[in-house]
């Protein structure tokens, strides 16, 4: 027995997910909702989708078992818990919210109705995590000393069109949130590869001086257009997050670190796995880079996938064998995140099991970064990180 799901916000991002969701095999019945009339018609004649809803509200006093959302990202926090207490699973993008009280307020909601709630966080299943993951459990690092991750994404590289697609024709109010309330593309690299939790921050921000005017005047009184976070962690580590939006850079995000036995490194240059005792020297980039070239699944090979131009398809370190069938020629972007993320929320419906990127992680990814900025208004100050608890142990989805 499948599930029925509604699709919340139908913009440009969704239009990567709508078609997964729709070909998964354990998805009875997919049904969109957005507040424009004529865009929710629009897409659901475009993916060949019947039912439709006109608001959230209406939404959640049907009978669907699951929401998925896809709205503006200072609205996720309510929209999770609203859902939730209305006895729906839900599948969030990110962030998961803006404030510490949005995130306590989704955990109880979990804890209370025993819904499911994953955050659809890409990095998770970016190749370079799965790698270490992997290289961590074979206790290939050695005890974690130091890692460092970043997401540097320019203004001039499509976030004018974001902001205006998200705040319409206010968006000036809403465009300068601060760097560090959207950190988890960073943080969850580090945070899933090893377990380990952020315990305490200081953080500088860079006062933006573009003419813009875009950190100069915003409802989050922020100005700060990138922020450099220093952070101690429960395992004894350190690790330094940046979010930059002003950077001369092409874009990136990445993940390296440093072990008492084996390190790997990623820059502009590529990813090598390194030993201390010189014995391993290995360029990973074959490895883990995606190619718009289609997955292999029993020695017949897919047609190529659909590409944005910015993201491809699958890396040979991807687990393609677990996905569906059905996605094979499907979208996938975000370096082949989007196929893992849509199946594994729908197998955690199915199956109750808790997915990864649950609550209780994906408040360990946010939790840190609104802390930061709290340290960066303050001049560096180092503050303690607020914690929601511990994910659960048992039940947990299997995912390798």
């Amino acid at each position: 027995m499948g599930i029925r799901l509604g699709i919340v916000g139908v913009g440009a991002f969704a239009q990567g997910f709508i078609p997964l969701f729709n070909a998964h095999p354990d998805v009875d019945q997919v049904i969109l909702c957005d507040l424009d009339a004529e865009k929710r018609q629009s897409n659901a004649e475009k993916h060949g989708i019947v039912q439709t809803s006109p608001s959230l509200d209406d939404l959640c006093d049907t009978d669907v078992d699951a929401i998925a959302l896809f709205t503006q990202n200072w609205l996720h926090g309510p929209q999770a818990a609203q859902a939730l207490r209305a006895g729906k699973h839900v599948y969030s993008a990110v962030p998961p919210g803006i404030a510490l009280d949005e995130l306590r307020a989704i955990a109880e909601a979990v804890r209370e109705t025993g819904n499911i709630y994953m955050l659809g966080e890409t990095s998770y299943y970016y190749p370079a995590v799965i790698y270490c993951r992997q290289r961590f459990r074979e206790g290939a690092f050695g005890d974690i000393v130091y890692a460092e991750a970043e997401y540097y994404h320019d203004w001039d590289h499509g976030l004018y069109a974001v902001a205006r697609w998200r705040g319409g024709k206010n968006w000036r109010e809403t465009a300068g949130v601060p760097p560090m309330f959207y950190p988890t593309h960073s943080t969850s690299q580090i945070l899933s590869i090893t377990g380990a939790r952020m315990t305490h921050v200081s953080c500088q921000g860079f006062t933006d001086r573009h003419e813009d005017g875009i950190y100069k005047s915003n409802k989050w009184n922020n100005p700060f257009s990138n922020e450099s976070a220093l952070l101690k962690l429960s395992d004894g580590s350190t690790a330094r997050i940046n979010e930059f939006r002003r950077v001369g850079h092409p874009g990136a995000v990445r993940m390296t670190m440093f072990g008492t036995k084996g390190s790997f490194e990623h820059n502009a240059s590529g990813a090598v796995w390194l030993t201390k005792d010189r014995s391993e020297r290995e360029s990973l980039d074959a490895l883990l880079t995606c190619r718009a070239a289609a997955r292999r699944v029993e020695g017949d090979m897919d047609k190529v996938t659909a590409d944005d131009g910015t993201h491809h398809t699958v890396a040979p370190v991807h687990p393609v064998h677990r996905l569906p069938d059905a996605f094979r020629g499907l979208p996938n972007g975000h370096n082949g995140s989007h196929q893992f993320l849509v199946d594994d929320f729908v197998r955690a419906c199915v199956s109750d099991k808790t997915p990864p990127n649950n609550i209780y992680e994906a408040a360990r990814y946010l939790i840190p970064g609104l802390i930061a900025h709290e340290s960066a208004l303050k001049g560096g100050e180092l503050l303690e990180i607020p914690d929601l608890g511990d994910p659960p142990t048992d039940n947990r989805l299997e995912i390798d």
